[in-house]
């Protein structure tokens, strides 16, 4: 299992990105450096997520996978923030440069750049 970190590249209100935007995903790749969904499967342990935004509390959640809609970060309720569930968009290869897509609970898709894979 490893750790791949993301920070916001770019999406509404930020335009340029923001590294102080990120999440954590603990997760299992495969060969091609893409989330391995049988491994996920066997896991019976939740891949954890950390979520990180200026100015409010760490959130933690976990990956999910359906083999219909695919991949999403799903964080716990947070003070006034319900849980919510983020799809991954077309995640392809997790390594450093990378870019992927989440869709947050208000329909909004944001680019996020794949800074770490420890």
């Amino acid at each position: 299992m490893v750790t791949v970190t993301l920070v916001l590249a770019g999406g509404p209100g930020f335009p340029s990105g923001s590294p102080d935007h990120r999440y954590e995903v603990a997760a299992t790749l495969d060969a091609a450096d893409h989330l391995d969904a049988a491994a996920w499967t066997a896991d019976p342990n939740p891949w954890p997520v950390r979520c990180f935004r200026p100015g409010e509390p760490e959130r933690r959640g976990d990956v999910q996978h359906d083999s219909e809609t695919g991949w999403s970060l799903r964080l716990e309720a947070s003070g006034e923030a319900p849980e919510q569930a983020e799809p991954l968009i077309n995640p392809g290869a997790l390594r450093p440069g990378a870019h992927v897509t989440l869709r947050s609970v208000d329909g909004r898709d944001c680019a996020w750049r794949v800074v770490n894979v420890a």
